[in-house]
């Protein structure tokens, strides 16, 4: 049998969701280009498509944003739980605790019919949103923050997260972070989920299992490495200095390289930096984009590699008054409509995974007494 090392290059299902089509620069998300997405759509809209299977109406998208506000509200017993936590746990690991805990406050839990999945999916996005706006306030002592109903989804997430009055151009490049955030074909996390959901598991466990599988800086935490990466550099000559010095202790440089964008840059990062741009041009502190540019630069130079998404939604996020520990929390609250996606697809036309090894141990051997 054929054996590709970590499945590279190997179709392991179809799907109507989305498509890398690296030939044509273009991800595919139902038909339509993520980047045309993002800049026309918001991330409900984007939601809706990746869950209902189509962009909504105005009348679908005033009532699936106020069902997401809605649901937002989380059982006080996840607060308990979190509250539990050692502060000092990662915040991904806490995240998984509480999305695991979700599932048993959800009466149609066992339920993994089509509209079942799509109902707990929507109630799923909302209130893990909330989780992740609140992880760093619990894990500080402080109370959570609530929703507010007269405000819309995402402005709520970034407001609870920030504690202040957010600017529309805040919510704006947020909104676009979510949406290229939102779904990405077949990545670790993505498959994970879709393992976990072809044993007929429900919805949750796929959801935790994809938590785990995101936490890794080989998949998900890249964004934070970015961040502490530049703050350490300090300045576009120091941020040239410290990734030359590592490539010569030859460190891994994070925020650069994907398995599938190999020659080329990744979309999603050309959209964040444009992102980046208008938060500047709105009077953000334009130094974390000279980093960006210069560090980009230095690594096309020396290494052919190019950024991918990690790399300028880091210094997004932190113009924003994100903290650190909450970027790659934020990646998952935005790519559960897609997993919510992939697992109703799953389930809908479900085979179960089981792929099989070539054994290089040994044979024959005997046991003695």
């Amino acid at each position: 049998m054929d054996y590709r090392p970590g499945l590279e290059g190997v179709i392991a299902a179809e799907t109507a969701i989305s498509f890398l089509d690296v030939d044509h620069e273009e991800i595919v998300v139902r038909g339509y280009n993520l980047l045309d997405l993002a800049r026309e759509k918001t991330y409900v809209d984007v939601a809706a498509l990746l869950i209902d299977g189509a962009l909504p109406d105005e009348a679908r998208r005033s009532e699936l944003e106020r069902t997401l506000v809605a649901e937002s509200r989380v059982p006080e017993a996840i607060w308990t739980i979190l509250r539990a936590l050692p502060p000092s746990m990662h915040a991904m690991d806490r995240l998984r605790t509480a999305v695991s805990a979700l599932a048993g406050f959800d009466p149609e839990v066992d339920d993994h019919s089509p509209e079942a999945n799509r109902r707990k999916g929507i109630r799923a996005l909302a209130k893990i949103a909330t989780v992740v706006a609140n992880l760093h306030h619990i894990a500080e002592g402080r109370p959570p923050a609530e929703p507010n109903p007269g405000r819309g989804f995402v402005e709520n997430m970034l407001t609870m997260i920030v504690g202040r009055n957010v600017t529309p151009a805040e919510v704006r490049a947020f909104d676009i972070s979510l949406i290229a955030y939102s779904e990405h074909e077949m990545p670790n996390s993505t498959f994970t989920a879709r393992v976990i959901a072809s044993t007929m598991s429900d919805l949750y466990g796929a959801l935790t299992g994809a938590v785990a599988s995101l936490k890794g800086p080989l998949h998900g935490g890249a964004n934070e490495a970015v961040m502490h990466m530049m703050l350490e550099a300090g300045t576009p000559e120091g941020m040239e200095a410290l990734i030359l010095n590592k490539l010569a202790a030859k460190e891994r440089i994070m925020g650069f390289g994907h398995r599938v964008y190999m020659k080329k840059m990744d979309p999603r990062a050309a959209l964040l930096k444009e992102t980046l741009r208008t938060l500047v041009d709105a009077g953000a502190d334009g130094r974390w984009l000279a980093m960006g540019e210069v560090g980009e630069a230095v690594m096309q130079r020396e290494k052919g590699l190019y950024p991918n998404l990690d790399y300028y939604a880091a210094p997004v996020y932190y113009v924003l008054g994100i903290p650190i520990e909450l970027y790659t929390p934020i990646f998952f609250a935005a790519r559960t409509a897609g997993l919510v996606a992939h697992v109703v697809e799953q389930h809908a036309a479900n085979r179960l995974f089981r792929p099989r090894v070539r054994y290089t141990g040994p044979r024959g051997l005997k046991p003695t007494r």
